[in-house]
């Protein structure tokens, strides 16, 4: 059955993947909400799988919750005070949209904006069809040009991530980074860095494949630290200074403590992942004050980074080549195995 809006009948249901645990993730039929006179529906064209829905801690606090917030649509339904998209525009959608006008937002902190945190598409990005909120229209949907894949535009929303982290680090041309960490986010890191014409870009990893990969992707030199100490190897490349800026992927207190001790004076330690709420880090203040480290976290991103990245995708930035695996969608539930597992880089589903 559908809802008959105009000449257009809308699915009130859509199959959607559903996160309850770690092992239990499941298909169900989810009901759409008829969308709004400032509402879209869009029928899903491809999704990516974020590193950070296979964060158990995180993901078992929000459920039962959908999958999927990376992801490419065609407009199927516009709302009648809809100006900027129409029917059949291929669109962005961010999975939360600030105000724009909130003390927090004229700040820059969009984030925190309470319409960022409250608003969110539904179901999610793994389902066939979705409705896009108002509020998400107007803040942070962008039409994707005709020169940008499907594949790629499921990077905007990472990508967004991955410049807020770059610009919060106040990495500039001549830095000295360090990524510690190569899953996805961690290359896009690497790629980032070496598009600002970064001095040196170091990675680092356990995994040895991603550690060849990072060579591979224009990464100076990468460590694998299950074979030597991280630390020491930074300080050898950088001829016993420290990287200044370090992008610390995983969200343990192991590898922000490494990353910390890496950061040479006056650099930038980013924490570009959270700790489970129960783990702290035991701050060396003394070392932090004469050494004058900035420990800086990133949290997701705004529309101006979602901006910037559609425009480094429209440039050509290269992000496809960490794409291991497109699986349809009856399939999503193996690929988030596989992304859980660190079996694979990236996957993107296609419905």
């Amino acid at each position: 059955m559908g809802v008959d809006r105009g000449t257009a009948t809308l699915p009130e249901t859509t199959p959607a993947v559903i996160f309850h645990s770690r092992g239990d993730l499941r298909f169900e039929e989810v009901a759409l909400p008829e969308p709004g006179n400032g509402d879209l529906m869009i029928r899903i064209l491809a999704c990516g799988l974020c590193p950070g829905e296979a964060m158990t801690w995180y993901m078992e606090r929000k459920a039962p919750i959908a999958l999927g917030h990376e992801p490419v649509g065609e407009v199927v339904y516009a709302g009648s005070h809809v100006r900027e998209f129409a029917i059949g525009d291929r669109v962005f959608v961010h999975h939360h949209a600030p105000c724009n006008n909130c003390r927090a937002c004229r700040r820059g902190d969009h984030v925190h904006c309470r319409t960022w945190r409250r608003t969110r598409l539904t179901p999610g990005g793994i389902a066939r069809y979705a409705v896009v909120p108002e509020e998400i229209v107007r803040g942070d949907t962008l039409r994707i040009p005709p020169d940008v894949s499907d594949d790629a535009a499921t990077f905007i929303e990472p990508l967004g991530c991955v410049l807020k982290s770059v610009r919060r680090a106040g990495l500039a041309r001549g830095d000295r980074v360090l990524v510690v960490g190569l899953g996805v986010m961690g290359l896009l890191h690497v790629l980032a860095a070496r598009r600002l014409d970064a001095e040196l870009v170091l990675g680092a990893d356990r995994l040895s494949d991603r550690v060849r990969l990072a060579l591979k992707l224009g990464a100076d030199a990468a460590i694998d630290v299950t074979r030597e100490p991280l630390v020491d190897a930074v300080r050898v490349k950088t001829e016993g200074l420290g990287a200044d800026v370090v992008i610390v992927g995983p969200g343990s207190i192991e590898a922000i403590e490494q990353g910390f001790r890496a950061a040479a004076p006056g650099g930038t330690v980013v924490l570009f992942a959270p700790a489970p709420p129960n783990e702290t880090w035991p701050l060396p203040v003394h070392d932090v004050f004469f050494n004058e480290v900035r420990i800086v976290p990133s949290y997701s991103a705004a529309p101006s980074h979602t901006r910037e990245a559609l425009q480094w995708l429209q440039d050509g930035f290269p992000v496809e080549s960490l794409i291991t695996h497109r699986l349809p969608m009856e399939r999503a539930i193996e690929g988030y195995r596989m992304v859980m597992d660190a079996d694979a880089l990236k996957v993107v589903v296609r419905p």
